[in-house]
């Protein structure tokens, strides 16, 4: 996002992008911080720490003393109730807007101090972010977010999610499968809210020649290997798939699924693996549950999140319907270039920045 601001920018805005060294996380793989040297922005790396507990992870002094040069404008990809959060808008200057995003899809009641922390970073704030309808109407009415407010999508680099038949063959190769059946995809944490179990429970009830593949990792790793047992050569799992090389997996697929389950402090905040699946020129089919239905629109399949008949029927109705397939391909790649490529998005969120800047001069 800070490369593709500063591109599109035109030299109007200059853009610095500060990241942690590394990050730990709870459900995937470690992150080391790993700048691009193509970068067209300065970019800063910090410390970073109790990262395995995301709510309540820090970052070091080096964060202080970047924030309090004299910036037209700070943009916090942290939610503004946690502890990263609200130490932005601590160190941040005090005339210095500051913009939040979030992502928050359930209007929930945060123990202390989380909520505390919230209410200061929101009466700090300038204005906030979110990528999609869901959350902005959840967070609108909530005390402290009557702020201008943006709805820009998350976004994915055209270059490497694309269209190529031949990364897919490759792919295939790889995993030890000849051209055949079609490839029923699943990309994601392997996790109950993600809904594994329905798209496992829908893949039993499949009849006719089909294969499926995992990728990503989570808690229900053991859980999704022992079920594959049933189905021997059917299965492909693979957990060490970083996120740049993600888009061959794609294109080894013939239709991704994401059968996200509303939990009770869960929804689907936006699904960022829509809008790859859509570069890509992969039919989707996902749930109702969250963002899922306003990112998709018309542009793939919904199906309820808890009906595991119709997740059968929905996954057997496209692969033998190949002219609903090339349909979906075709307008997910169109929404891709419109609305989802980088590029677009960076624009949308220079365009709030400016509209922002030009509310404090007047």
């Amino acid at each position: 996002m800070a490369y593709e601001m500063a591109n599109v920018g035109g030299g109007s805005w200059e853009v610095t992008a500060v990241a942690p060294k590394y990050f730990h996380g709870n459900d995937l793989r470690p992150v080391r911080f790993e700048p691009d040297s193509n970068a067209d922005c300065r970019v800063l790396s910090v410390n970073a720490y109790l990262t395995r507990k995301v709510h309540i992870f820090l970052y070091g002094w080096q964060l202080r003393s970047i924030l309090s040069e004299n910036w037209d404008l700070i943009h916090c990809w942290e939610e503004p109730y946690i502890f990263a959060g609200g130490e932005v808008a601590w160190f941040a200057k005090s005339k210095t807007p500051l913009v939040f995003r979030t992502a928050q899809s359930i209007n929930k009641r945060y123990p202390q101090p989380f909520r505390w922390i919230e209410q200061y970073s929101m009466r700090r704030a300038a204005g906030w972010i979110c990528s999609g309808s869901l959350v902005a109407k959840t967070l609108s009415s909530r005390l402290g977010y009557d702020k201008p407010m943006a709805k820009i999508p998350l976004g994915v680099d055209l270059n490497a999610f694309r269209p190529d038949p031949d990364l897919g063959k490759a792919v295939l190769k790889k995993l030890g499968w000849k051209p055949g059946p079609p490839v029923i995809g699943y990309l994601g944490r392997f996790v109950a809210s993600k809904g594994l179990r329905v798209l496992m429970n829908a893949l039993d009830g499949l009849t006719g020649d089909w294969r499926a593949l995992f990728v990503g990792n989570g808690d229900m790793l053991p859980e999704l290997r022992k079920w594959s047992e049933d189905h021997g050569d059917k299965i492909r799992i693979c957990t060490d798939v970083t996120h740049d090389q993600v888009p061959p997996y794609l294109n080894a697929m013939n239709v991704l699924c994401a059968p996200s389950q509303t939990m009770p402090n869960w929804k689907e905040q936006f699904g960022r693996m829509v809008v790859e699946a859509f570069a890509a020129g992969l039919p989707f089919i996902g749930s109702d549950s969250g963002e899922i239905p306003f990112v998709v629109g018309d542009t793939g399949i919904i199906v309820g999140e808890k009906d595991e008949i119709g997740w059968t029927k929905a996954i057997a109705d496209l692969l033998g319907d190949p002219i609903k397939q090339r349909e979906l391909s075709e307008q997910g790649r169109q929404r891709a270039q419109e609305e989802f490529a980088w590029p677009a998005v960076a624009k949308k969120y220079l365009s709030f920045f400016d509209s922002l800047l030009a509310n404090k001069q007047n």
